[in-house]
This record gives structure tokens, sequence and C-alpha cells, in this order.
């Protein structure tokens, strides 16, 4: 089994909204046996709570189930527990690069993933508002980890 965690600051707008996508798209290939996402957050303050209103409009409207998303913050056992590590910005990677010490899991970037796009980071529509450009960077990062992953390990 491929484990991949999404990580931003919160774990309430676009690391839940990454789980939910890429969990979308692995159950339309047929993968949901193999791949398996989930999100966690770097800071404490949403801890058992839903994803943000926003998130959950664009997911609905993309008919993306929210099932079972609920904040978590990241542990110690998360890097052993993932194979892929994908980090919203530059402060999220910067943050597992110090916590993981000599774990194997493969830290990256979000944005590294879309290459084409002039953002290098995933905006925060906690303070932007915008839910519909992380759910389009989402849209499509996801399919490009999606195909990452299929070349790498399976």
């Amino acid at each position: 089994m491929i484990n991949v965690l999404f990580v931003c600051l919160g774990n309430i707008c676009r690391s839940p909204m990454g789980e939910a996508v890429l969990r979308h798209k692995v159950q339309e290939r047929g993968l949901s046996t193999q791949i398996q996402a989930d999100s966690a957050g770097t800071g404490d303050w949403h801890i058992g709570n839903p994803p943000h209103k926003g998130t959950l409009k664009q997911l609905k409207l993309h008919g993306i189930s929210e099932q079972g998303l609920k904040a978590r913050q990241i542990e110690a056992r998360d890097f052993e527990a993932f194979d892929y590590i994908v980090c919203m910005d530059d402060s999220n990677e910067r943050n597992m690069r110090k916590l993981a010490g000599g774990a194997d899991a493969d830290i990256l970037k979000f944005m590294d993933l879309l290459p084409k796009e002039q953002l290098r980071e995933v905006p925060d529509p906690y303070f932007t508002g915008n839910f519909e450009e992380t759910y389009r960077l989402m849209d499509a990062g996801c399919e490009a980890l999606l195909d990452k992953i299929i070349e790498e390990k399976l």
C-alpha cells in the first residue's frame, strides 16, 4: 500500500482538499487497494474539526466525498507511516524536513508537481478566500502526483 500525506498549516483548507481529491482520483482509476491518502496540519488550532466551509463547498461542487475528513496535527509516526509527504508551502516543507530526522518518507512541495504554474506555493484560502483556485491546483496537482506514484511505485 502506498500512503500519501498532505500537509498544510491548520488542516482545514488545502491539505484536506488534497486528500479528498486524491482519494477521488484513486477511486476513479480503480487503485483504492493500492493507494491511500490522509492529511495533517503543522498547527493544533483545528484538531478534530471538519474542513472549512469553502473546502466543503468545492468538494461538493465537484462531486467529491468529504467523508472521514477531520483535522489533525502531524505526528512523529507519520514520517514512517507515509511514503509521500506533500507540503502546501515552503514553511510546511521546512517544518516537515526538520521534524523528519532520518525518516524514509519522500517529502515534496505540492507546486513542484506543477512546474508550468507561476505559483510556487499553494495560496492558503483561509486567508485569500479563493477556494476555487485551490481546487484548480489540487485537481491538476493530484493528477500529476498520481502519475508520479504509478511511475515510481506501482
